[in-house]
């Protein structure tokens, strides 16, 4: 999965598997995070959106199954 580096105070670097609809979260504070069953679109609002930790706390955190990695 090709991680992209972002600019925020909450994450470092997001990463998406259309295949499998898997997105990968790096955050400022070392955790990864693969969460499951992400559409494609809620990727593409991660990476465009102006806040990503407001971002992530509305629409992926608490919505979808994830994994600690």
């Amino acid at each position: 999965m090709q991680l992209i580096q972002v600019e925020s105070s909450m994450i470092y670097a997001v990463g998406y598997d259309e295949e499998s609809q898997t997105m990968e979260v790096v955050f400022n504070s070392g955790g990864v995070y693969r969460y499951f069953d992400v559409p494609k679109d809620i990727y593409e609002g991660l990476l465009a959106a102006e806040s990503k930790g407001r971002y992530m706390r509305a629409h992926v955190i608490d919505v979808y199954a994830c994994s600690k990695g």
